[in-house]
């Protein structure tokens, strides 16, 4: 065996512990998903006070249709407020929105980002009139008995729920790829990991909090990217434990075309490295010295690929192992490759199983591309402020049930 074919070997190697190793990780949490999350009678009858904070920037095209259906929940009227904070806003959108039974900010901020707005609704809302906050995106629909399912779980001493969100379009290729990818993290990184005794992941919006908790928990918050990793690590690091509720559904929209899923991913991938860079040696010192494993956990997640990559980089070497490795080794790939497909199968949902998901894959090997030159474009993304434009072609309002 030659010098270069050691140095082969080695590389491959390391790059399958690592290849490998997520695709295993995600197997695991894919296994655990396929169980039903316990449930439990709530603990009392309360109900709650509730603030649905929804920061928007720029979205004058969807937001009034949104809020009009924010306010038609099976919950009772004086019990729930509707916040919009609303940067930069047309003048006609402002006096629309006036219109309605909602309390409106209306902002132009210096620099616009997610948590200066919800920081500025925060300092300004009146104290001590909210139980539980709510936090949407400008897109976000959510399901008629959604905040009666979150006032049943708030009975129980959580500090933070992340609800159910789901796909309100499917209108095209890349609309399919994305509700799909966002149904297998629902399964793997929340269902999962809750059915294995870990915390769920946050994603940014369909998110609850106790109201005081999260006001503390603001005071000293300020991220252009990364507003849900934030926060999902402060809570870890505190050993709170962060729940899901699967019942409770919000409906996102998903994107449309490749160059806002490029766009949108980069920023997600910036963030992801810059918080295991931060974390992760912190992460590690408190699991050994206080046993956190939750907040481990969730560092050593900001170092793994994104599924597109992984699944794409193991075909890729898979097949290209055939043509000059030793047989153990193409079986070594051939074996990951394998987990990774076993891992996404398990995690996609039977609804999705249907001639417009096949359709759909033949996008994936462009949304590979796309990742990969993400991949080489995240350093500092983080630190943009990038805003991903709704639109209201895609809007599809959920009448009351």
């Amino acid at each position: 065996m030659t010098i270069l074919e050691i140095v082969s070997i080695v590389v491959q190697g390391l790059l399958l512990i690592y290849l490998g190793g997520t695709a295993i990780y995600l197997l695991i949490f894919s296994i655990f998903a396929l169980f039903p999350i316990k449930k439990y009678p709530p603990l009392d009858f309360k109900k709650r006070r509730f603030a649905i904070l929804i920061p928007c920037y720029q979205e004058d095209e969807v937001i009034f249709e949104v809020t009009q259906q924010a306010l038609e929940q099976n919950y009772p009227a004086s019990l729930f407020d509707v916040i919009i904070i609303a940067d930069k806003f047309e003048k006609s959108t402002i006096e629309k929105l006036a219109t309605l039974p909602v309390i409106l900010f209306d902002e132009s901020f210096s620099i616009s980002t997610k948590t200066r707005a919800l920081n500025h609704a925060l300092r300004n809302l009146p104290e001590n009139k909210y139980d539980i906050v709510v936090i949407l995106d400008a897109d976000n629909l959510m399901e008629s008995n959604f905040i009666a399912h979150l006032n049943d779980a708030f009975s129980f001493p959580y500090q933070a729920i992340q609800a159910h969100r789901a796909a309100k379009n499917l209108n095209t290729n890349f609309a399919v790829l994305d509700a799909i990818s966002e149904e297998i993290n629902n399964n793997i990184f929340r269902k999962g990991h809750r059915n294995a005794g870990l915390s769920s992941a946050l994603i940014g919006s369909a998110m609850a909090f106790r109201y005081d908790f999260f006001k503390q928990l603001m005071q000293d918050v300020e991220v252009v990217g990364g507003f849900d990793k934030e926060l999902e690590l402060r809570l870890l690091r505190d050993h709170h434990l962060i729940h899901y509720l699967e019942d409770a559904l919000v409906l996102d929209e998903k994107v449309q075309n490749v160059h806002v899923f490029s766009r949108q991913r980069r920023r997600w991938l910036s963030a992801q490295f810059h918080y295991f860079g931060k974390h992760f040696i912190p992460a590690l010192k408190m699991l050994f010295k206080q046993g956190n494993l939750d907040y481990f956990n969730k560092a050593f997640q900001y170092i793994q690929l994104p599924r597109v990559l992984l699944l794409g980089l193991l075909l890729l070497a898979s097949f290209f192992s055939l043509f000059y490795n030793p047989v153990w080794l193409t079986l070594a790939w051939l074996a990951a490759t394998g987990l990774i497909i076993i891992a996404l199968l398990l995690s996609v949902p039977i609804k999705f199983y249907n001639f417009r998901t096949i359709k759909a894959l033949f996008s994936l090997p462009v949304g590979f591309v796309f990742m990969f030159l993400s991949l080489l474009r995240i350093r500092g993304a983080n630190r943009n402020f990038i805003h991903t434009k709704h639109t209201f072609n895609a809007f599809q309002k959920k009448s009351r049930k």
